[in-house]
Order: structure tokens, then sequence, then C-alpha cells
């Protein structure tokens, strides 16, 4: 499959590990960002034991990002697990020729890291455990 972007094999190992890695407790997130000058798909930060909350207070606000989300979920049983979610962060606020280059890489980049459950968010109030959880099932 061709695309807009590159993305390394050193990178998606790091994503694969990411997504087979076993977290204690919370959310953790792994953000991509487009490398505009090299049309490279690149790490912008991982973090663990994140909040939506505080993930967002992280995210830019005029230029768009992909996410891998390992959510944890928590059952009325007592279980726990944690899905993955490919999220593409779009915000309402970002130049048209960047979504542009962002929206024609995200079906390439959400095929690489292997997350099949995908949503875009383009506003911060509607990404909310709430939100998360319609889409997970």
């Amino acid at each position: 499959m061709s695309s807009t972007c590159e993305i390394d094999s050193q990178l998606l190992e790091k994503i694969k590990k990411f997504r087979f890695a076993k977290y204690s407790s919370g959310n953790a997130a792994f953000v991509l960002q487009i490398d505009r000058k090299q049309l490279k798909i690149v790490e912008e930060e991982v973090y663990d034991a994140v909040s939506l909350e505080e993930l967002i207070e992280e995210l830019p606000e005029n230029s768009p990002r992909f996410i891998i989300l390992s959510y944890e979920r928590k059952y009325s049983d007592g279980r726990v697990n944690y899905p993955l979610l490919f999220i593409y962060w779009s915000p309402s606020s970002a130049k048209a020729e960047i979504n542009m280059l962002y929206a024609s890489a995200k079906t390439f980049v959400q095929e690489k890291t292997d997350v099949t459950r995908g949503v875009d968010i383009r506003d911060p109030e509607s990404f909310t455990d709430e939100y998360i959880l319609k889409h997970l099932g």
C-alpha cells in the first residue's frame, strides 16, 4: 500500500512493544506525528498511567496527531482489560493542508500499527470516557 508518508521499522517495533506491554493501571498512549519535511511518521511522546484529561492537555490545539490508546476498561465484576484504540486527533482549528496530510496517511498508519478499532476526534469535549467506551463496544 502506498502512502503520502513513510513509517520506519524501528518505530513499528516500538509500537509493537507498546501494544503488548502490560500496564499495572491507567491508560497509556503512544502519540505519533508527521515530520512534514521528511514526510515520515515519528514518535512524539509515550504516556503511561495518563487520564484522558491529562492526554487532552498534552495534545496540540491546532495540529492533528495519531494516538494509539491502551484504555483501562473496568468491568462491574472486577475484571480489567486494556483494549487498543487508534485515534485520529484532528482539531477543527488545524490548517486545512495539515489536516489533508494527516487524513491521507490515516488508513496507512492504522494498518501499519495493526490497531483495528479506530475513531476520529475533532474537539476535546468529545474525548471522554463515555465516548471511548461507546466505540469499544
